[in-house]
């Protein structure tokens, strides 16, 4: 059918390396939280997590999640943004923490070997991919493509029996279909977390295990 023409997004371009380095030239060490603190999602989180887990934090940003694993005991953790001015920060503020490492580095190109990590962790990251979509229904061929790539990187450094872990606000119906693909090799679940106010916003945490079989039902998708 005739390619729906989307409307330029009006948003800040958060797909722009521009806008994040002059965000965190702007904010400095403030940490900002996109999905709320740790504790938020913590006893979904934990479950999965082992002590010596080699963690990777995708699209760190300037959340102070990295170093809240960090002080609960998970001391392998390594964070990537693709911003110069968010790891230049992050590397000062948390210079204490030998155990913490930063780079700048693209989700899409990651410069890690095969297997290298137990955990991949992401908190809103990939939701900047899909940030310019006007209909959550159908998704722009760039924006799929994206994903893709991420997705299929971050299979690529897992190791067997390692589990990829997002937490996003995005619903099951739109974003189970990117990530239930059989050629990633991993299991999909997820559950919904809030903070139980009535009608608080409600936000899902993704488990993905690598080397387990998808759901028929969700490979279906």
């Amino acid at each position: 059918g005739m390619e729906r023409r989307r409307a330029p997004a009006a948003a800040p371009r958060y797909g722009r390396r521009r806008f994040w380095d002059s965000l965190y030239r702007r904010e400095g060490a403030e940490t900002r939280e996109w999905l709320g603190g740790l504790s938020r999602f913590l006893p979904q989180l934990e479950p999965e997590l082992h002590a010596g887990d080699r963690i990777l934090v995708l699209g760190c940003g300037n959340s102070a999640l990295s170093h809240d694993l960090h002080e609960l005991g998970y001391t392998d953790v390594t964070s990537i943004d693709f911003s110069p001015a968010c790891i230049a920060a992050m590397r000062a503020r948390y210079a204490r923490c030998p155990g913490l490492r930063w780079a700048v580095m693209d989700i899409r190109a990651l410069a890690f070997p095969d297997a290298s990590f137990d955990v991949v962790l992401e908190k809103g990251t990939l939701d900047v991919l899909m940030v310019e979509e006007t209909d959550p229904w159908d998704v722009s061929p760039q924006a799929a493509a994206a994903m893709r790539r991420v997705l299929a990187e971050v299979s690529r450094v897992l190791r067997p029996g390692g589990c990829f872990i997002s937490i996003t606000f995005a619903q099951p119906h739109f974003r189970k279909p990117h990530y239930a693909q059989e050629a990633f090799g991993w299991s999909l679940r997820h559950a919904a977390c809030g903070d139980g106010d009535a009608g608080a916003f409600h936000y899902f945490l993704y488990v993905m295990r690598k080397g387990q079989p998808l759901d028929p039902q969700d490979a279906a998708l």
